[in-house]
């Protein structure tokens, strides 16, 4: 018998761009590709904001630096992105949530919503792709989704309708871009504990909905992405494709 050698986890020379990386679980993402060693380009609107996370890997004795981008603006997005060379790890953290129910949701809130959540994920993606296939390398493109583009939520149909849009397309993307080498996923977290999910554990009433479905009684912490991020990065994740790692601790068990 031939002894299987486990898959690496080391992102040693490798180049990962990391959007939303300012804070909250684009921050932690960022943090834990360069704990794997990669050279991390972490990319937000506001380029001071990325000064903590860029510091932060160096400090850990890893390489980074820091990239202003705007993912609702496509022109200047995509003329950004074709001033780098092509990335080994795209991980697009941004995005953002308009909360409310469903009839009072108006155009300006969903297609402010859209253009970051779905419009920028989907163009993201295929800038990333045509890199990856133009340099001839493979390459892993991951996407912070929800387990919202699992199941439905209180006063979430539109924060609904763009997490479900960007599954729906991963996986057309991953039928699309496999044999290239070129592999896309999501992760899909439940309510993580960050400055952005501090409201909803504020009130009682939301809180309880949020515990009662959460199977292993307690709100998810940005440390609880950082693993899945390092392996859809990585060898290790080589043959997994246009599938999501729900990291929801039971909530869509149900």
């Amino acid at each position: 018998m031939t002894r299987p050698i486990t898959p690496s986890f080391g992102l040693d020379g490798k180049r990962a761009l990391v959007t939303g990386a300012s804070s909250g679980i684009g921050q932690a993402c960022a943090l834990a590709l360069g704990d794997a060693g990669a050279h991390v380009v972490a990319a937000a609107r506001r380029v001071e904001k990325l000064e903590e996370t860029v510091s932060l890997i160096r400090e850990a004795g890893g390489s980074a630096e820091a990239l202003a981008f705007d993912q609702a603006d496509l022109t200047a997005m995509e003329a950004t992105l074709d001033t780098l060379p092509a990335f080994d790890v795209v991980l697009n953290s941004a995005g953002l949530a308009r909360h409310g129910p469903a009839l009072e949701a108006n155009v300006e809130d969903f297609d402010a919503v859209m253009a970051v959540n779905l419009r920028g994920a989907y163009f993201l993606s295929t800038w990333a792709a045509k890199a990856m296939m133009a340099a001839g390398k493979p390459g892993s493109i991951i996407h912070i989704t929800s387990q919202m583009g699992h199941v439905g939520g209180i006063d979430r149909s539109v924060y609904c309708a763009s997490k479900w849009g960007v599954e729906g397309m991963v996986k057309a993307m991953a039928i699309e871009w496999g044999k290239a080498g070129v592999r896309i996923n999501t992760i899909a977290p439940t309510f993580i504990l960050t400055d952005l999910t501090a409201k909803v554990f504020e009130d009682p009433d939301k809180r309880a909905w949020v515990m009662d479905k959460i199977k292993l009684d307690r709100p998810g912490r940005v440390e609880d992405i950082m693993g899945a991020a390092v392996y859809l990065a990585s060898e290790a994740s080589a043959m997994v494709t246009g599938t999501s790692m729900l990291v929801d601790g039971g909530w869509t068990a149900d």
